[in-house]
């Protein structure tokens, strides 16, 4: 069975997308990024860019039934090779035992005030 979710209180993507996926006991969180209520980008503070796309991830998370500690693999999108290092020490923080699997790429996102972007499966067995 195959379910899709989005997390109550926060606004429909501007896209065509399902915030998660759930297709057995894995859930498929889309790339999230740093936004508020009413879909405005954040823009400021890296380090706080990250926590909130990471607060995002764990929203749409939570939507499904998942949990961070279930996270097992995350896909991280950064606009530029510089932000790795204060994108590790946050990582290293909200993960901080075990951290799930992760692929971290630059990329080109369009849009001049997105820097970072995370997607994230989780195992709920």
């Amino acid at each position: 069975m195959i379910e899709r979710f989005h997390p109550e209180g926060l606004p429909t993507p501007p896209v065509p997308l399902s915030s998660a996926t759930k297709a057995g006991d894995f859930v498929f969180v889309s790339g999230q990024v740093a936004t508020d209520h009413e879909n405005n980008v954040f823009v400021g503070d890296f380090t706080r860019e990250v926590e909130s796309t990471l607060d995002n991830v764990e929203a749409v998370l939570a939507s499904a039934g998942a949990r961070p500690d279930q996270i097992v693999k995350i896909g991280a999108y950064l606009s530029n090779a510089i932000l790795f290092a204060p994108f590790n020490e946050v990582y290293r923080r909200r993960f901080p035992q075990a951290p799930p699997a992760r692929t971290t790429v630059v990329v080109d996102f369009g849009h001049p005030n997105v820097r970072v972007e995370i997607e994230a499966i989780a195992y709920l067995g």
